[in-house]
């Protein structure tokens, strides 16, 4: 059987985090999307996503396909209810279509629409991660979800004796994390630390709270769960309700909260984003499918920010802020709620960031980690770069 994760039109919703990847692909918990499906059924996934992602995504297509929707979370009940899909069944709610099992000529055409009037009703409960804020929402939950997966069976590592700790039992660490004289407190979630992740002296976390693989928390850090600190990221300062990814950085003082940070981002020393309105109100964001600021029915939002973006020192972002792939903020005053892809500039306005000089950029970012920009990556921000210059007009 071939495991395929689609994107439906939740893709466009999810913009600008997905311009760079299919939804599947996007982490909220400890793992990805695909990561838990992948988990959960016991073989690998490919996705199916839009046709400029696929030359980075291939799709894996077999006589035998289950797919499922990208933006799904699984659980017991509803992995059961996939795994029992005969051949040409479909699984669907309220007019989304969840799961389909299918020949490889239909999954080579596959257009979810046209399974929904021929698919079953699912009575179970689901979550769909088809908005932002959906990430850091749901966050709690997905990190508890995941801590049971990779844990299970399995003996933690130990920490050092100079770790204060607060329920221990909730705490799992894998090989090769280090760290000296913090405080961890898994009384609210638990709390997973990665393998060769750090923490340094003097921080304070409480769960839940996920450290993924090759991160590391700086010195004197404060961090509220539930918060997802991705692999290769370096954290500091006060982050509260976040997930950032994979490959970004936010290093120093400041704050962050309520917020998604894609990957290959970088936040300057002193960067701070407000999560609340100042008279308590629901936060409007910018959605792409709607090409308007829509309500997010949260009183708690903060950043969402795309791949490759940055900021300089002592930025500051306005509740409910979008920014785009490949921008650049930086100076004083509060920036736009939304800022397109390729921007360059701040509140006194903003040019366009250069496709080669961004490129250029990418490129040392990312050869700083040891990885590189490779053709497919810089196709994908080609394309991001025309797909978006309406936005930069």
């Amino acid at each position: 059987m071939h495991l395929i994760l689609f994107d439906d039109q939740s893709r466009e919703s999810l913009l600008p985090l997905t311009f760079t990847r299919p939804a599947s692909e996007l982490r909220v918990g400890i793992l990805t999307i695909a990561g838990k499906w992948e988990h959960e059924m016991g073989i690998s996934s490919s996705p199916l996503s839009i046709d400029y992602l696929q030359g980075k995504y291939p799709c894996n297509t077999g006589e035998d396909n289950l797919l499922v929707n990208g933006v799904l979370l699984p659980d017991n009940q509803l992995r059961a209810a996939i795994r029992n899909l005969s051949q040409e069944q479909a699984l669907v709610q309220e007019g989304i279509l969840l799961a389909v099992r299918t020949s490889r000529e239909q999954a080579e055409s596959f257009n979810p629409d046209s399974w929904l009037d021929r698919g079953t009703e699912y009575g179970g409960t689901v979550s769909l991660v088809d908005q932002p804020w959906k990430i850091f929402s749901l966050n709690g939950q997905e990190i508890e979800a995941d801590f049971n997966r990779l844990t299970r069976n399995r003996e933690s590592g130990k920490l050092s004796p100079t770790v204060q700790v607060d329920r221990p039992d909730k705490v799992f660490v894998e090989p090769g994390f280090q760290g000296e004289c913090f405080t961890v407190n898994a009384s609210r979630g638990p709390v997973y630390l990665g393998k060769d992740s750090e923490i340094m002296e003097g921080s304070v976390i409480r769960g839940p709270f996920a450290l993924c693989e090759a991160s590391v928390v700086k010195m004197a850090a404060k961090i509220y769960g539930p918060t997802t600190i991705g692999p290769n990221c370096k954290v500091g300062g006060e982050i509260n309700n976040s997930v950032l990814q994979a490959n970004s950085n936010k290093s120093h003082d400041g704050f962050l909260g309520n917020s998604v940070l894609g990957e290959w981002c970088n936040l300057g020393a002193d960067t701070n984003n407000s999560n609340l309105k100042n008279n308590y109100g629901e936060v409007k964001i910018w959605n792409y499918a709607a090409r308007d600021f829509v309500g997010t029915g949260r009183q708690f939002c903060g950043l969402i920010m795309g791949d490759h973006s940055k900021c300089g020192i002592n930025t500051m972002f306005n509740t409910g802020t979008v920014v785009g792939v490949s921008a650049n903020i930086f100076g004083p005053g509060f920036p736009p709620t939304f800022i397109p892809s390729f921007s360059w500039g701040g509140a006194e306005g903003f040019a366009e960031y250069r496709l080669s000089k961004a490129l250029e950029t990418a490129s040392l970012v990312m050869e700083r980690r040891e990885s590189g920009l490779i053709q497919e990556d810089r196709a994908i921000l080609e394309k991001v770069f025309h797909f978006t210059q309406e936005y930069r007009q």
